[in-house]
C-alpha cells in the first residue's frame, strides 16, 4: 500500500522537526557539520553556531580516534547505507562521554559525503572515566564497541582489517582488565 502524503491541512514542518528534536541530529558532508539542532549542540557543551563549519574532529577524544573512526564506518556507509554504534566522544569542556551514534549517507559511492547523524548521550548510563575505561587503548574502544554491538571475532577483524587472530588477543585482554571470564559478562560490564 503506498504511503499516503499528509493533506494540506497537515503540512509538516521538517525544518522545525529537525531543529526540535529531542535527539541530537547532525547534517555532515565530508565530515564537516553543515547544520546541527540544539539537543546535538547540548549533547557536546557548545553553541549551535560554533559547530556549524567545524569538523566532526573537534568531538573526538584525539585526531587518531576520528581517523580510525572513519575508515571504520565508510566500508558500512557503503555498503549498507547505514551504521550506529556506541562511542566514546568528546565534550567542549574535555570531557569524555558515551553516545550512541546513527548514521545514514546518501551517496555511498562516497560515503562521508553527505550524511545525516543521530546522537543520544549515554554518560549517565556509563562512566567513561572509571579506571577500565580511562586504560583502554583506542584498538580495545574499537573492538569493545563492535562487541557491545555483538560482533563474531571474524566480523570485527573485517570491519578494522585485522585477522580474528589478533580480534582474539585484545578480546582476552579486555576479559582481564574487567576481571570476567567470557564476552558476555564482558558486554554487560562495559553497558
Amino acid at each position: 500500500m503506498p504511503k499516503k502524503s499528509p493533506s494540506p491541512d497537515h503540512e509538516i514542518d521538517y525544518k522545525a522537526a529537525f531543529y526540535n528534536a529531542p535527539v541530537g541530529q547532525a547534517i555532515g558532508r565530508n565530515r564537516i557539520i553543515v547544520d546541527c539542532n540544539q539537543s546535538f549542540a547540548e549533547i557536546f557543551g557548545v553553541l549551535r553556531e560554533e559547530l556549524i563549519g567545524n569538523s566532526f574532529q573537534s568531538l573526538y577524544p584525539t585526531q587518531v580516534d576520528f581517523d580510525k573512526t572513519g575508515d571504520r564506518i565508510a566500508p558500512f556507509l557503503a555498503s549498507h547505507g547505514k551504521y550506529a554504534d556506541d562511542r566514546v566522544m568528546k565534550r567542549a569542556n574535555g570531557e569524555l562521554i558515551w553516545v550512541h551514534v546513527s548514521g545514514y549517507t546518501y551517496t555511498r559511492d562516497d560515503p562521508h559525503r553527505e550524511t545525516l547523524w543521530a546522537f543520544a548521550d549515554l554518560s549517565k548510563q556509563r562512566d567513561v572515566n572509571s579506571e577500565n575505561r580511562g586504560s583502554m587503548t583506542p584498538r580495545e574502544r574499537d573492538i569493545a564497541a563492535l562487541l557491545i554491538e555483538g560482533r563474531t571475532g571474524k566480523e570485527i577483524g573485517k570491519a578494522l582489517g585485522i585477522s580474528p587472530r589478533t580480534v582474539d588477543i585484545y578480546r582476552t585482554r579486555l576479559l582481564r582488565k574487567y576481571d570476567v571470564k567470557t564476552t558476555v559478562e564482558l558486554v554487560k560490564k562495559l553497558l
